[in-house]
């Protein structure tokens, strides 16, 4: 099999595993009551993004942002890094300029960065917390929402403050093992 044919490859089976997630953890279980709105008008875009090198995954932001402005349709976009940024604290620092870089362009408050992680940890929490499974996925993902949307889907949502709060303890009732056991199986498929 030749270089690009098996970087495809590679590339289709991040988005199969991280549309898996999506559908059996997230939606599933409600983690975000917005996805499956999303999931069920396919208005979400899965983009992939190999490279290794921070300023090379920046650029790819800008354009996936740029990508957005062009295609109203497309209400969110999970780019799933799939070589790079395995590191939890590498992945933060990547988010933080990510963040920055979203000021910079005049992204801010047209986009918004939710960050996914296989190794994500809540600040103020253990490792082995099953609440980091709210936001534990199959490789690092930057999801990029739109700030319009969002702020509309928060209005119509009675008690939006709740849901982290909802979210952690459901996560806490099923325990760890539960969302480890998932995230498993999704990586061998």
């Amino acid at each position: 099999m030749n270089n690009g044919v098996a970087k495809h490859s590679a590339q289709q089976q991040a988005i199969a595993q991280t549309a898996e997630w999506v559908q059996q953890v997230i939606v599933k279980y409600n983690i975000c009551p917005f996805a499956r709105a999303e999931v069920e008008r396919q208005s979400m875009r899965y983009s992939v993004c190999s490279e290794q090198e921070m300023e090379h995954v920046l650029t790819a932001l800008l354009n996936e942002w740029q990508w957005l402005d062009a295609h109203q349709e497309t209400e969110t976009t999970l780019v799933i890094l799939d070589k790079g940024f395995v590191e939890f604290a590498e992945y933060l620092d990547l988010l933080d300029f990510a963040n920055e870089l979203l000021v910079v362009e005049g992204y801010e408050g047209v986009y918004q960065i939710a960050s996914f992680h296989p190794n994500y940890q809540f600040a103020d929490s253990e490792l082995d917390d099953a609440a980091n499974f709210t936001n534990r996925s199959p490789f690092p993902v930057l999801h990029i929402l739109r700030e319009a949307s969002l702020e509309k889907a928060l209005a119509d949502y009675s008690d939006p403050e709740s849901i982290p709060e909802r979210n952690i303890e459901f996560a806490r009732r099923k325990g760890a093992p539960f969302f480890a056991d998932i995230l498993k199986k999704i990586k061998r498929v």
